[in-house]
This record gives structure tokens, C-alpha cells and sequence, in this order.
């Protein structure tokens, strides 16, 4: 079901979930201060309760509404990466729901960079949680039709386009001076560390953030990931669909072929595994790809996709 802005705008306020775009995946969103309206979130996505959400806020100014702390340097990379697919989980203010922050001492924020996002939440005057619009383990969705397949046509869908950068943010821990990167995305590990100045940590106590589960970012269709296109080929048969990155050697199957460019391949993953799990064919073979800084967080999507 698709609604237009203010019709969005009304549902969340009325303590309902709509379905709505960012820069990174399409998010399944509610009152972050609402309980009721986030176990909602919790129920339609089958997820445990014990994975904390992402709180999307309008601006850094925001910050202090959820955080008890807002460090120097988490100051700086959120000046560095917002509007944008990062993710800073921060120190919680006790008054901050149990049920968003999974319990956990924390919240994770984020401002996003797609405009209608930016919108709602300004027009809204609400900070809005939304994890990925899909049932929990499965493929995220970048167009609006991904969301209404995976969770039907009764949850409301505010249809922004295709995502941009098309992968989940990347998870940044702040404690005080210090930094830990939870969860790969499009902002590299070397960016966050030239503008902390310092390299990562790992901290005493391990910190929950979501995207860490094994088994994620799945389709139904059985999925295989091959180091080399040759190893791929030798596997292939009629019953089978691949996805190749970059020019070369072809199986002998139905083949999705994306460019060697990880811009573009981020963008393009979700919706092409869409396809792919539309076939019903036997099995999904999927070539990965470089391992180099570029791609890690694709490949981390794809190595948890075929858990």
C-alpha cells in the first residue's frame, strides 16, 4: 500500500509503522518513543527483541534527546558522516526506551541522507526507528515493490525510489575518545580513522548493534559463494542462476552480471538478488568479490547471506 508524505506523516504519529526510504535500505519505521508502535516493528519483521534498533533523527542537534554522551569525537564523525549511511552508537540517557535500545546501556542514531527521509522526520517532528523493511534473515530492500513482496501489501509504503548507496550503514561505536567499528558499510574503516585521527579499539564489553547476526541478508533460493569464476563454473548446471562481477569466462546458466566497481555493485546487490530469488531455480551461485577495503562490506553481506 502506498502513501504519499503527509499520509505517512499521520500513520506515525497515530502510533502505526510505515515502510520508508533512505539513502541505504528501505526501513520499516516507528516512534522511537512509542513501545507499542516499535514492538510492532519487532512483530511484523519476526526479529528478536534482543537486537537493538537504529534511531533515524533530523540533525546532530538531535543527539542529546538520546545520547548521555556526546564526546569530542563522536561530535566529529558525526560532522564528518551525517547526513549519511553511518551509524554512531553512543551512551544511552536512562529515559531512553528498553524496548529501542534492546536493554542495551546504548542507542544507535543516525541522520540519513535521502531527502524525503530528511523530510518526514522534519515535518514529523518525531525521531523514527527503522530497521530494514523485511522479515528478519532476509534480502533488504532498495526499491519499494521489494518491501511489499517480502512483508505484503497491507504495510504502508512511502515509495522514495531506489536507495543510492544500497547496502546498511556502518556501525561506529564512541566511548569517550575512543572508537570501534560493529558493522561494515560504504564508509570505509580507513575513512572513520583519518578523521578520528586513531584506530579502532575493541572495547571491555562487547556492544550489540544490528546487522551482526550470522545468517543475514538472505534470499529463500539456497545460496553458494565462490572465491575464483572458475570454481563457480565448475558448479553450475540448467537448474542454477549466477551473479558475476565483472567481464570473463560465463556457466552455463542464467547469469546476472554487474560491473567491477563497488559503487555501483552496492547499489545494484539487493535488487539484483531480488531477481535472482524470483527465479525458483535450484540455487544461487554468486562469485565474490576483490578482497580489498572497497568491497569489504559487500563481501561481508554476501559471506552472511550464504551462512
Amino acid at each position: 500500500m502506498r502513501v504519499d508524505l503527509q499520509q505517512a506523516v499521520r500513520l506515525l504519529k497515530a502510533g502505526n509503522v510505515v515502510a520508508i526510504p533512505t539513502e541505504t535500505v528501505y526501513g520499516l519505521a516507528a516512534d522511537a518513543t512509542n513501545d507499542e508502535a516499535l514492538c510492532q516493528i519487532y512483530a511484523i519483521k519476526q526479529r528478536p527483541m534482543d537486537n537493538p534498533l537504529i534511531v533515524h533523527i533530523a540533525d546532530a542537534n538531535q543527539v542529546s534527546h538520546w545520547a548521555a554522551e556526546f564526546s569530542p569525537l563522536a561530535q566529529k564523525l558525526a560532522n564528518a558522516f551525517w547526513p549519511g549511511p553511518f551509524t554512531l552508537v553512543l551512551p544511552a540517557k536512562l529515559d531512553v526506551s528498553l524496548i529501542v535500545r534492546a536493554d542495551q546501556p546504548t542507542v544507535a542514531l543516525r541522520v540519513p541522507a535521502h531527502p524525503l527521509a530528511l523530510q518526514l522526520l522534519k515535518e514529523s517532528g518525531l525521531a523514527l526507528a527503522a530497521p530494514s523493511a523485511n522479515k528478519f534473515t532476509q534480502l533488504s530492500p532498495t526499491m519499494a515493490m521489494h518491501v511489499t513482496a517480502g512483508l505484503g501489501d497491507n504495510i504502508p509504503v512511502l515509495d522514495g525510489g531506489a536507495c543510492k548507496v544500497g547496502i546498511e550503514s556502518t556501525i561506529v561505536a564512541v566511548q569517550r575518545d575512543d572508537w570501534q567499528l560493529l558493522r561494515l558499510g560504504m564508509i570505509s574503516e580507513a575513512e572513520i580513522e583519518s578523521v578520528a585521527s586513531k584506530a579502532s579499539s575493541m572495547f571491555s564489553q562487547p556492544i550489540k548493534a544490528p546487522g551482526q547476526h550470522h545468517l543475514h541478508y538472505s534470499p529463500r533460493t539456497p545460496m553458494r559463494l565462490f572465491s575464483s569464476r572458475d570454481a563457480l563454473i565448475a558448479s553450475a548446471n540448467v537448474y542454477s542462476a549466477a551473479l558475476l562481477i565483472g567481464e570473463g569466462l560465463q556457466p552455463a546458466c542464467q547469469i546476472f552480471q554487474l560491473n567491477k566497481n563497488a559503487t555501483d555493485v552496492a547499489q545494484q546487490l539487493y535488487d539484483t538478488l531480488h531477481k535472482m530469488d524470483a527465479l525458483n531455480t535450484s540455487e544461487l551461485l554468486i562469485e565474490a568479490p576483490p578482497n580489498a577495503p572497497e568491497w569489504l562490506a559487500i563481501l561481508d553481506r554476501l559471506t552472511r547471506a550464504a551462512s
